[in-house]
Order: C-alpha cells, then structure tokens, then sequence
C-alpha cells in the first residue's frame, strides 16, 4: 500500500537533466528531494521580464493524481511570477499568482485547472514574469508529487492537513445526494431542480456537522466541486464516497475516487467478490446501504439481495438509514446476524438525503441521522480508520449532543466500542456507560443480539450519568454493545459493540 505524496526514489525514472540554461535566460536545475517526487529549481532574471518560462518535466506511465507546490524568493522586490501547466497534449490550467498549490486528477483539479486524464510523457510548467526589477535574481522552486491507483492519501483528498487536531468525538453525515445524482431541490422560481452540491455542504456546515461524505450513485463527478469547496468549508471535512448502485444491492464506498466498476453481474463485474476486489486494491471502505428496504419496482436494488455475499470483506452496514432505526426497514437485524456469526462489521448510519432544503429533525434530512466517530483528529484517513476499527455511534435522531461512552476493563486490558477484549473463563469484566444529553431517555445493553436486564432501565436523571455493571467470562465468544431509548421507546442511539474473544 502507498501513501501519497509517495517517495522520492521514483525521482531517477523522470528526472530529465541535471541542469540546463534555458535561451531566455532562465536556469532551471532538477533535483531529488526527500519530501515530493521531483523537485524542479530554477532562477529568473530581468533577462526573463514579461516572457513566459517553460519549466518541463517528464510524467511516468501510472501516475493518476499530481500536486505541484511552488514557491518563490524577491517577493518583496515587487517580484511576480505566474502559474500555470501543459501537458503532453493540451493546456491544462493557468492560476497566474492566485495559487501556490494545485492538483490535477481523472476526476478532480484545484480550480483553475483541469481534471482529465494524467497521460505519461512531458509537461511543462509555464511561469510568466509580468513583473521583476533590473539586477535581482529570483530563484523559484516547483515540487512535483505523484500519485498512483491505490495510494491513500497521508491526510484527506482535498485538504492537505486535518481540518483539526486532537482526539474527539466528530459528527457527521455518510450517505447523501446532489445534483450529481438524484438529489433535487426547489429553485428560485420554484421549481423542481438537480440540487447544486454547494447546498448540501452549506446546510452541513448550518447543522454543525464535521465531516461529510457525498455518495452520489456510481458517479465521480462530484469531487471535482468538493475539491473546488473544500478551502472555503474548512470546519467541514468533505470525504470523497460514491453509492455503488448495482440490480441486487447498493454500497456506499468511502476514501478512493478513482473509476470503480459497478455493474455488477455483467462480464466486466460478475460477481460480489471482483467488485470488493477493486474496493480493496483502493483501500476503500465499503458499507451496504438500507439492506432491510424492500427491492422492486419502486426501488430497484435497494434491499441486498446479493447471493453468497462475503461479509468478511464488507467494513460496514448502514443500521439506520433516515428513520429507519426500528421495524422491518431497519438494518440492525441483518447486522446483528453478522457479528454473531463472528464477523466484526461496523455499524454506521445516514441520512440519504436527496433534498438539501428538508428541514432539521425530519427523516432523511441532512444530519438525520448523524454518525458519531472517535477519530485521532479531523482527517479523511483518520476518519475510515476509525470507522475500520468501529469506534463509531449512531445518534439516530441528529441531535448535536446525544452521545454515549461505552468502555469495559478486565485483568486481561482494557476495550472501548469497536474493540476486542480476550478474557479467560471465570474472569470479571466490569463495564461503564457514560450518558450525555439523554436525561429522561434509558439505556439497554444487548449481548449477542438480546436485550438484558444487566443495566438498569431507569432513565438517566442527570445531564452527565455514569452506569456500570460486571459481566463474568465464560471464555467463549461474546459481543455486548448499547441502545438508548427514549420514555416512548424510540430508538436515539444505536452503538457499536464491545467485543469478547473473538478471533480478530
């Protein structure tokens, strides 16, 4: 697996010359550098006033997605150098001095530049000088990074640091529509329009949320607009996803945005398994989608009806989808089937909004319900890792504070929601829940998919409600995990369990 930017070893498959002098007076000297693929270093004159400099640069066979960082000296000498790129074929954008960063991709560019095909051979970087005095010497330098089919990105797609640091709780929104897809809205006039994306992310930011992940039907087309938004929305983390929309099933598919095959049972996607296989050679998360919603006419696909489906290869099921946290829609039941079957699968939940308009608190608007993540901070990879290790809870009603603390010790260690414990037979495991926000509201403890009287079901009388209980191992392979519900019975929050002995 790689990471990008990747390392700078590939640096000797497309470094061109050592140095060279071009004829307009600009030197430009290629470079290895620890932290980019190629580094390209250069000097401009007063020899190079009002030309354009052409800076090329050799892209190898593989590359999917570049960066080019640029930076330059003399800015306080009124010094000004413009920035833009060919490739081997056409012009591919121009951000004269407005940007000092852009990427390029199949599916998405920084704007000003173009998304398209990454084709292999030379490129050049074109810096025009509208400005530069008489006896100064600026020196530029360009970092090239490179990405490849599979690579992971160290921090998010569209932001090249977390949005913020530090261990918490974030809130988000995995499964939504825009005008990419299905998704619609009224317009000015009133009438029945595809909704831009801008509205979702904008009402996203309005709820408080902080992250979301657009997951338009089997389209990239999306992240082309949530690379152009994200620099705005910077307390919003946008998470690249796509709903994989297949005849038997759908799936949403989180991190890549790279082409993902979707018909499934035609020759190019026969079967479940060579779609996972694509998702896995990306190091995507897969989740299944509202697998409790009857499949017919009205809905075409929407219940999973995939025969033979490997549940050790899927990351996730969407339990609540909308307000479908109880009753036959619910996905809960198909769930729970799993993880007594020894699976370790994380239980998520979304709205599937296709209205960015619908009001807060109604089923289905955005937020409704939100996801609830214990990530290392607010980044894309930090985010799926997170959700890999299932250190997730689902507030199944969008509030901003609803939340649940689920953790248990034994002599053998320690374990929060999503994590496996090991204890030997006769030992005691002592469990703690923590309530916020929930006065009013019970909770119930649910061991391998039934409800116990292990907790007391008095309901929380304080803001901040601290329960515990102990449970005593009988070494075999256990999982225990928390619903909260409200006086009236409905389900407000649907956690991930704790998990004993099991395999892995």
């Amino acid at each position: 697996m790689r990471l990008f930017p990747v390392a700078a070893a590939r640096i000797a498959a497309v470094a061109i010359a050592a140095a060279y002098t071009l004829a307009s007076g600009s030197t430009i000297c290629h470079a290895q550098k620890s932290n980019s693929d190629l580094d390209l270093r250069g000097t401009v004159t007063y020899a190079n006033y009002q030309t354009y400099v052409e800076v090329p640069f050799v892209v190898p066979s593989g590359v999917t997605r570049l960066t080019v960082d640029f930076s330059y000296t003399e800015r306080d000498k009124r010094t000004t150098i413009d920035l833009g790129i060919f490739d081997s074929e056409r012009f591919r954008g121009w951000s004269g001095g407005n940007k000092s960063s852009f990427t390029i991709s199949e599916t998405d560019a920084t704007p000003s530049y173009l998304p398209g095909p990454v084709r292999p051979g030379t490129w050049k970087l074109i810096l025009g000088v509208p400005n530069i005095r008489k006896g100064v010497r600026a020196e530029y330098e360009a970092k090239i990074h490179f990405s490849h089919a599979g690579d992971r990105p160290l921090v998010s797609t569209f932001s090249q640091s977390p949005l913020r640091n530090g261990p918490a709780w974030y809130r988000g929104d995995l499964h939504m529509h825009d005008a990419h897809s299905d998704g619609s809205c009224l317009s000015q006039s009133g009438k029945k329009v595809p909704c831009p994306l801008y509205k979702t992310v904008e009402t996203a930011a309005a709820r408080g949320l902080d992250f979301i992940a657009i997951s338009d039907h089997n389209t990239t087309s999306h992240y082309n607009d949530m690379r152009e938004l994200q620099p705005y929305f910077d307390h919003l983390l946008l998470i690249p996803a796509r709903e994989i929309t297949t005849f038997q099933g759908h799936a949403n598919v989180y991190g890549p945005t790279d082409f993902i095959d979707f018909r499934l049972t035609s020759p190019h996607v026969p079967n479940f398994n060579k779609l996972l296989d694509e998702v896995e050679a990306e190091h995507g998360i897969l989740s299944i989608n509202h697998p409790g919603i009857p499949s017919g006419e009205s809905c075409m696909g929407c219940g999973w009806t995939v025969p033979n489906t490997d549940f050790s290869r899927v990351t996730a099921i969407e339990v609540i989808n909308g307000g479908t946290a109880d009753g036959p829609h619910s996905g809960i039941p198909l769930w729970q089937e799993e993880l007594n079957k020894g699976l370790r699968i994380t239980a998520l939940g979304g709205s599937d909004n296709h209205d960015a308009d619908l009001k807060a608190g109604t089923n289905s608007a955005i937020g409704h319900p939100t996801t609830v993540i214990h990530a290392a901070n607010l980044s894309e990879s930090a985010i799926l890792d997170a959700i890999r290790a299932g250190h997730v809870f689902v507030d199944a009603e969008g509030s901003r504070d609803r939340a649940i603390e689920f953790t248990a010790n034994a002599a053998t260690g320690a374990a929060s929601m999503g994590d496996n414990l090991r204890v030997p037979a006769g030992q005691k495991i002592h469990f703690t829940l923590k309530m916020t926000a929930l006065v009013g509201d019970h909770a119930e403890i649910i061991l391998d998919g039934q409800p116990t009287t292990l907790l007391s079901a008095s309901p929380a009388g304080q803001n901040e409600e601290t329960r515990s209980f102990d449970y005593q191992s009988d070494g075999k392979r256990h999982w225990l995990r928390v619903n909260v519900r409200s006086e009236a019975g409905a389900m407000l929050i649907v956690g991930n369990p704790i998990y004993l002995n099991f395999e892995k």
